[in-house]
Order: C-alpha cells, then sequence, then structure tokens
C-alpha cells in the first residue's frame, strides 16, 4: 500500500497546515525566517561543521558521496536535502549509529509543533519553516558534520542563514528555475555564488565559462580560496578506476556504486572538499564511501515491485529524476554507454513538471531512444500536459505519444517493445521518481 493510502501521521496533518502561512509556495528571502529562528533561539548558529551545496545538478549525489564517506570514516553526520521522494521525513537525516537515518516521526511532529507554535501564524513559506525544523533538529543532536543542500538558488536561499560553514561546494550550473534566478547562466551563476563566504574556501564543479567567471569573481571579491575542478583537481576513470588528483597528490579508487561520468565528477567536487576540510580521513574511507554510496533515483535500476513484475524476461527497468537539459544529457550519454556494451531499444517514460524546458531534456535522447511515452505526473497540478510533452518531445526529434498514466505508459511500452527485451527509462520528475518508489518500497 502506498503511504498515499494509509491514515497521515500527526507530522503529516501539521506539514500540510503550514503550507498556508504562506500565499506562495517559493518567495526568495531571509527576513521570515530569520525572524523565527531568532525566536527559537538562533539554532543556526549552533550546527556542527557544515557543508554548504549549491549547483544545478549534482547537489544531492555530492551531498551522499560526502555522507557515505564521512559516515565510513567514523564519523557522525547530519544531512539536509529537497524535494523528499517519498515522505518529508526523508529531508531531515540525523547522525547514528552506524549510520544516519530520516528523522523519527514522533520528534518530526515535536518539532514541528514547536516551529508552528512559535511562529504563530505569521507568514512563512513551508520550506522556510520547515528549514527551521531542521536546523533544531541539527542543533540539538549530536554530529561531526552536516551536509546542507541548498533548496533553489544560493543568495536568498533559506539555508544561506548559515553564517560560516566549513566549506561551501557550487555544482554544475545550467538554467533551471529561471522565473526565480534569471534567464542567463551567468544571472543564475550570481545567485548560486550567493553562499559563498569570506573565509571559507569554495570547491567549484565543472562550470560553463560564463558561470565560471561570474564565481570567480565573486570568490575573488571575498578573498576565499577556490578550487576548480579541470584545473585545480581533476578525476577521471582509468582501467576501471576513478583517478583523483589535486596538488596533493594522486589517489586511485573504486569507481563510484552511481552510475555515470556525471557521478565521477560528482565524486570528485566531494573527495576535494573532504580534503580541503579540517576533518581527517583515511583513503580506505574513501575507498569504502564509493563503494556503498545510495541515493535513490539516479540511474538507479529497479529490481522488484509492481512494474518489474510486468516486465519480459531479460527486460530493464531504469529511474532517474533528473529533469533539465544538463541533466537530460548526463543521462542520455550513459545510456548510449550501457548500449555500447548491452544492446537493447530504449525506451523513456517521462513527465515534468510545468516550469521545466521539455524540449531541452528530451533532445539528447534524439537517435537514442525508440520511442517516449509521455505522461501527467501523479496528483500534481502543476506539471506539463501530455499534450505539451509530445509537442515537446516531436520537436526535440523523438517519436511520442501520450499515455493516460504512467501504468498505461508502461502497458503501451511493452507492447511496442514486443520480443525485443527492452530497456525503459522513467524520468523527467523527481515527483514521478518518488510516484514509482511509493509503490516500489
Amino acid at each position: 500500500m502506498s503511504d498515499a493510502a494509509k491514515t497521515p501521521d500527526h507530522s503529516d496533518v501539521i506539514l500540510e497546515r503550514l503550507t498556508k502561512l504562506h500565499p506562495k509556495l517559493i518567495d526568495l528571502s531571509l527576513e521570515r525566517i530569520l525572524r523565527l529562528l531568532d525566536a527559537l533561539g538562533a539554532p543556526h548558529r549552533a550546527l556542527p561543521p557544515t557543508f554548504h551545496i549549491a549547483g544545478t545538478n549534482g547537489k544531492g549525489s555530492v551531498g551522499a558521496y560526502l555522507r557515505a564517506i564521512l559516515e565510513a570514516g567514523g564519523y557522525g553526520v547530519h544531512a539536509y536535502t529537497s524535494p523528499h521522494l517519498v515522505r518529508f521525513h526523508e529531508r531531515i537525516r540525523l547522525a547514528g549509529h552506524p549510520k544516519s537515518a530520516d528523522i523519527d516521526e514522533t520528534y518530526l511532529a515535536t518539532l514541528l509543533d514547536e516551529c508552528e507554535r512559535i511562529n504563530d501564524g505569521q507568514p512563512i513559506t513551508f520550506f522556510e519553516i520547515t528549514t527551521c525544523v531542521a536546523m533544531l533538529a541539527f542543533s540539538r543532536a549530536k554530529a561531526d558534520a552536516l551536509i546542507l543542500e541548498v533548496g533553489m538558488g544560493g543568495r536568498y536561499d533559506t539555508t544561506n542563514v548559515v553564517e560560516h560553514p566549513a566549506i561551501t561546494i557550487i555544482t554544475p550550473i545550467d538554467l533551471d528555475h529561471q522565473a526565480f534566478l534569471g534567464d542567463t547562466i551567468e544571472l543564475i551563476a550570481g545567485e548560486k555564488a550567493g553562499i559563498l563566504k569570506r573565509g571559507v574556501p569554495a570547491i567549484i564543479g565543472l562550470q560553463k565559462d560564463g558561470a565560471r567567471d561570474i564565481i570567480e569573481a565573486r570568490a575573488a571579491a571575498l578573498g576565499i580560496p577556490i578550487f576548480i575542478q579541470g584545473q585545480d583537481f581533476s578525476t577521471h576513470e582509468e582501467q576501471g578506476h576513478l583517478v583523483y588528483q589535486d596538488e596533493h597528490g594522486l589517489l586511485d579508487l573504486p569507481l563510484p556504486k552511481l552510475l555515470g561520468q556525471h557521478q565521477i565528477e560528482n565524486a570528485g567536487l566531494a573527495i576535494c572538499a573532504l580534503r580541503q576540510s579540517s576533518l581527517a580521513l583515511e583513503t580506505s574511507a574513501i575507498d569504502e564511501g564509493l563503494r556503498h554510496v545510495e541515493w535513490p533515483a539516479r540511474m538507479q535500476r529497479l529490481t522488484r515491485g509492481p512494474l518489474v513484475d510486468l516486465l519480459p524476461l531479460h527486460a530493464e527497468l531504469w529511474l532517474d529524476g533528473g529533469h533539465n537539459p544538463q541533466a537530460g544529457r548526463a543521462i542520455a550519454l550513459l545510456m548510449a554507454d550501457i548500449a555500447s556494451s548491452a544492446p537493447a531499444p530504449l525506451f523513456l517514460i517521462a513527465a515534468m513538471k510545468e516550469t521545466k524546458d521539455a524540449r531541452g531534456f528530451f533532445a539528447p535522447f534524439d537517435g537514442l531512444a525508440a520511442h517516449a511515452e509521455v505522461i501527467a505526473i501523479p496528483n500534481d497540478p502543476a506539471c506539463l500536459t501530455p499534450a505539451q510533452l509530445v509537442e515537446a518531445a516531436s520537436a526535440a526529434g523523438l517519436d511520442v505519444s501520450p499515455a493516460a498514466s504512467l501504468k498505461d505508459a508502461f502497458t503501451k511500452t511493452i507492447a511496442r517493445a514486443g520480443m525485443t527485451r527492452p530497456r525503459i527509462l522513467i524520468c523527467g520528475s523527481l515527483y514521478l521518481a518518488g510516484a514509482v518508489l511509493s509503490d516500489h518500497g
């Protein structure tokens, strides 16, 4: 049974109330959250050493590598990510033994009650007040580090209340959330660079020239050390290994559990950040972290569940929540690499939010995907309609048709594939990925 069919937890009831405290889902500002944090006793000033991560793609994966490696090294780690896939509790992970875990339902409800009571009905967005909940949890539980992922942008993102992080990281930047961050790479990079802080080392992922120039200028204005991927450190695959190199030397490491060239680059960002931090780590911890890292809905092969049960023999089902052109390119490149060693026709099942560049996402699959079925995101009115997705995918060169639901799309895909043993990729939205995972355990 999916969570949607269960009796709501106490925390779910409070979370629903909190969505009504502000007329907008997104209203980028720090004034409201700072007001509430101060009323709560300033928990944002009592956090463990913090790795603050901004960027368009790869934030969650970099955070997952950081957490896996630190935990392999014996450190206790808190983590804050968004959005969640199945349950809100996933957003707040608290250090434990031997690893961190999603926040407990009873404790979450207690913190939600406290924040709602102290806020006393004043206007505040859902993300702002739930970030206050996370800050309370992180300040009250012992840990050696906090992995803090930006929700949107950086400069006015609610997580940017952390005044003195240990390390800042900016992953690759692309066009996304243009209505809030600006319609050029340079404007978006300016917002992301807002997490940089005086005296705090910054780790910068591979960037387009315009974005890198903006970030470097901001770092120079602050006078901070900056470590640029491809210039100050690098990672590449060589003979089945991940080779990391920086000014301190070379590391010969296992390939990460997460698949794709982009994941090798994400791993490099995490390794560089850890080597610039004050937390001591043996190479064996990096090895173990890379081998065992987990990050659902990022090129995840599904091996059980109701959709898997419908697959013909030897067919494959993959899931990825990437939802912008840069993510589309990374996913398509990995699918092409897999096909080069294990040929199979690729079929897409896709849904996307209405703010996304659907044509840009689909374009890299031209000539790679045999067909795409497009659907609406389940229970999400703010998504592109199947008709809109058909138009976008067709313009990108794909053979495409609409479907009434995920199950309908899956049934049509299997029928179309016939006896070809298809490779099916469900993609385009973390919200769609969450709907799939909620039924796949």
